[in-house]
């Protein structure tokens, strides 16, 4: 069984028929700084598996062909991936039908991108296709903790700002548009004046307070996390 390949980007792969769905989900996973391989239906999954080795796949289960509970039984024969199943069938058989077949977690239709970026993270976690624990130069952050600490001191964030945190991190010396960030952090799918700003001031404050800056703007682009010269790796 194919080990998921190693990677600085993690790769998912999403199979869904309807293409709207999969075009924005594809787009959300993108943002959110996936590499994403989307497929219409499973018909070509095992050479799928095969050459493109992710460490993660979301299956729809109503697609043409076979369903999504067959098809996770070629993954979990031929990948080591993670399965996430994303359907509007909602009855306690269908659910126990998905996780008998080796379903790591369930997302019912409808469901907000930002619960689905959620679950992606803590499925790969568990599998340890991501660090639970993020370093940018003297900065720690423990998200299974929820605790950030910065040259071994505690910085006490409020939940908003630890989510803000996280994005920046999980896309460090990568520069994210205000847009991206409202997206990614709040849902929100229009920018809303200041929002963003106002808590990056705020972050700023909190972790400068025990050092150089880590979160610089990018004037007419947005924000970057990185780590000072000196501390970067």
């Amino acid at each position: 069984m194919p080990r998921p390949e190693s990677s600085a980007v993690v790769r998912l792969m999403l199979v869904e028929d309807d293409a709207a769905i999969r075009e924005s989900l594809a787009a959300a996973l993108r943002a959110a700084g996936y590499e994403v391989r989307a497929l219409a239906d499973g018909e070509d999954l095992e050479a799928e598996l095969a050459s493109y080795r992710p460490a993660m796949v979301l299956l729809d289960w109503m697609l043409p062909g076979r369903d999504g509970p067959a098809l996770v039984e070629v993954v979990r024969s031929r990948s080591a991936a993670g399965v996430i199943m994303l359907t509007a069938r909602e009855a306690v058989a269908d659910r126990l039908r998905g996780f008998e077949a080796g379903v790591d977690d369930y997302l019912a239709k409808p469901f907000a991108t930002e619960e689905l970026l959620a679950r992606t993270k803590a499925v790969l976690r568990r599998l340890g296709a991501v660090p639970a624990t993020v370093r940018v130069g003297d900065l720690v952050i423990d998200e299974g903790a929820g605790l950030v600490e910065r040259a071994g001191q505690r910085v006490p964030l409020t939940a908003t700002e630890f989510r803000l945190l996280c994005f920046l991190a999980d896309h460090r010396d990568r520069v994210l548009s205000p847009g991206q960030i409202l997206t990614q952090v709040w849902g929100y799918e229009e920018y809303a004046d200041n929002l963003v700003q106002v808590h990056v001031s705020a972050l700023r404050r909190k972790t400068e307070a025990l050092g150089p800056r880590l979160v610089h703007t990018e004037r007419g682009l947005g924000y970057v996390l990185r780590a000072p010269a000196d501390q970067s790796t």
